[in-house]
């Protein structure tokens, strides 16, 4: 008898499949490769990211697994709609129906939260045997040890790097717009060595993407002693290219910034945010100093490290005279790209919290909740001049003639401290990684669909008291009253709150 068929699905889409958008992402997000490695052999697997194709809904996989986040919800729900009609067992996961699975679970056969690690294989042995529950609730804060390899083999071949991993998870700040806040956890690290046993597990791809790599990871120097350590293995692994992302802080360490080189980092994500200091400090941002980001950028591009940095718009202390001097200030720091964003009061984090008490959202539309939209009322400036600024900005940043004057002054950096035998190489490898941000953001900032008018923000209202039982949750939200949780030392085990 042929085995039965999990098809791993990462929704992507917020607007519907009649407005969908294909990315041009370098890099799959690392959900789905990591469930697939995690899926044990009693099933066959498939793996589709809805980022870069559409969903076959006469598939004739047995069971759907549906991985998403908030934005995606709206959309998870039709999915699971669709294929529950065609007979197909649904299971959600992922931040969403972690955070609020009570929320999704009327809308699918099986929720499941929490880190799939150590519940994965216990929820589909349970499906493929006929005796799932409706919920299952991983055990909270379980060893990362002996986490399986992702699988990049069933990665589609559009992107350019599918070897996407992580070493850590969690971060130690509190910014109050992070998702990891809504339910705070220690900072995690892998053994190194299971990080470099999934480095090198890449015999089934071609050669020139087995030397490509990204390490997802909200802040790679959240423990800068094993950042170190493991920087200095992957050295030896002689990567083309790394791409890693981590807290702005962990620059004030130089040690850091020379390993980062020595393992042929090529990429740095950095969420600079904003750089306007009120605005970070009204988000808890203060490990950021606005000061220092021209320098030590300049420091990563000597290095041959391009800086790609995170962009936030309607922060609280947004002026209308900050956005008019933005454009020339990101000219003066200068990071190789941008991703640029709304600011979002992401449901159950602290800053929705806030928005939220003071009366200040007027869109509940989860599915406007992708950076995209506007969905609060912002402090001091208006919706028109949040939707202006971030118009202007992507169109003109990502023009090809200012794509390719910060490329001359990546190689200028790059090169002035003399020539060496691995250079004329390692420049190629930045200049292609520059272009695939560049190609992935322009072709953004043109093709994704953005509201066509500017929203109407209402009068902002008093602040109200509101319960914080209820806070940030969505509509119909009750807790879990029962859940089966997969503790492999106990089958029989059940939390109840």
């Amino acid at each position: 008898m042929s085995k039965p068929t999990v098809e791993i699905i990462v929704l992507f889409q917020n607007l519907g499949e009649e407005r969908a958008y294909y990315a041009r992402s370098p890099a799959p997000p690392l959900s789905g490769t990591l469930l697939a490695g995690l899926t044990p052999d009693s099933v066959d697997v498939r793996l589709r990211h809805e980022m870069v194709r559409p969903i076959d809904y006469e598939t004739d996989a047995d069971i759907i697994a549906l991985s998403f986040m908030d934005f995606c919800a709206p959309h998870a729900y039709e999915v699971a709609r669709r294929f529950r009609k065609r007979g197909k067992i649904v299971v959600a996961g992922g931040k969403y129906a972690s955070t609020f699975p009570q929320a999704v679970m009327p809308h699918v056969d099986v929720t499941v939260a929490g880190e799939a690690d150590r519940c994965w294989p216990r929820v589909v042995d349970d499906l493929v045997a006929g005796r799932h529950r409706r919920f299952y609730q991983a055990p909270a804060l379980a060893s990362l040890e002996d986490i399986p390899t992702p699988r990049y083999d069933l990665v589609e071949s559009c992107y350019a790097v599918p070897v996407v991993l992580e070493a850590t998870r969690g971060c130690p700040f509190k910014c109050t717009y992070c998702q990891l806040n809504i339910r705070p956890a220690p900072y995690r690290v892998r053994p190194i060595e299971d990080v470099i046993r999934d480095l090198t597990a890449t015999a089934r791809l071609p050669y020139h993407k087995r030397k490509l790599a990204m390490l997802l990871d909200n802040n790679l120097g959240g423990d800068m002693g094993y950042a170190k350590e493991l920087l200095q293995e992957i050295a030896r692994l002689k990567l083309w290219a790394l791409g890693v992302q981590f807290a702005f802080s962990c620059l004030n360490d130089p040690e850091f910034v020379d390993l980062l080189a020595a393992a042929n980092c090529r990429m740095a994500f950095l969420g600079l945010e904003s750089l306007n200091e009120p605005s970070l400090l009204a988000v808890q941002k203060r490990q950021n100093k606005v000061s220092d980001y021209e320098r030590k950028i300049m420091a990563l591009k000597e290095r041959g490290i391009l800086t790609f940095a995170g962009m936030m718009l309607a922060l609280e202390e947004d002026t209308p005279e900050y956005y008019a001097t933005l454009p020339g200030r990101l000219e003066e720091v200068d990071p190789s790209a941008i991703f640029l964003s709304i600011s979002i009061p992401i449901p159950g984090t602290p800053f929705h919290r806030e928005m939220d008490g003071q009366g200040r959202i007027f869109d509940a539309n989860l599915a406007h909740y992708e950076g995209d939209h506007l969905v609060f009322a912002p402090g001091h400036v208006t919706a028109a001049e949040v939707f202006a600024t971030r118009k202007h900005l992507m169109r003109s940043f990502y023009s090809w003639p200012n794509v390719a004057r910060r490329w001359g002054r990546l190689m200028r950096a790059y090169w002035r401290g003399g020539p060496g035998w691995a250079k004329p190489f390692g420049s190629l490898l930045i200049s292609y990684v520059l272009f695939q941000l560049s190609h992935f953001q322009r072709y953004h900032a043109r093709r994704r669909v953005f509201p066509s008018t500017v929203p109407v923000v209402p009068q902002r209202k008093e602040p109200r008291r509101r319960a914080p039982a209820v806070v940030g949750r969505p509509t119909g939200w009750t807790e879990v009253r029962e859940a089966q949780v997969c503790d492999p030392s106990n089958a029989n085990s059940v939390v109840r709150s």
